[in-house]
């Protein structure tokens, strides 16, 4: 090897080397567009989930909650919240009384607000909190109460 660094040297470092990444690049975009669809749940989506993060964005929901680990983390991870609250079973009657319950009024604690959501908001909101657990999020969050 020459004992000068020359500018072909470099130029040819440069080329290379932006061709290697931009081919790693372009694999890696490659193998998420093959991989995503499978993980997103995207065929269990319904008009009602798509309602249901609609009220969800307009009532701000992660300016306290997560959802699959962003948000705010002022309030509790919502993520796997159809399971830990009953899941198919009582999940629905479990977000309606909880909704109809706020704020509970609890001492020491900032409440929640009564957003007085119709009962088709929150099956709405049961919904899309429904779908957002079946997504596959490599168990997401690490513990059962987020």
């Amino acid at each position: 090897m020459s004992e000068t660094f020359t500018k072909g040297m470099a130029r040819n470092i440069y080329f290379g080397g932006s061709v290697f990444f931009i081919l790693i690049f372009l694999a890696l975009a490659y193998h998420t567009e093959q991989t995503l669809p499978k993980r997103t749940n995207e065929a269990a989506m319904s008009e009602s989930v798509v309602r249901g993060k609609l009220v969800w964005e307009q009532n701000n929901c992660i300016g306290c909650h997560t959802l699959l680990g962003e948000g705010a983390y002022f309030a509790p991870e919502l993520g796997n919240v159809y399971e830990r609250r009953g899941g198919e079973q009582s999940f629905k009657p479990f977000l309606h009384a909880w909704m109809k319950a706020q704020p509970t009024g609890a001492a020491g604690r900032r409440q929640m607000p009564q957003f007085n959501l119709t009962e088709q908001e929150v099956d709405d909101m049961a919904e899309f909190l429904k779908w957002t657990s079946k997504i596959d999020n490599f168990n997401w969050p690490p513990n059962k109460e987020g």
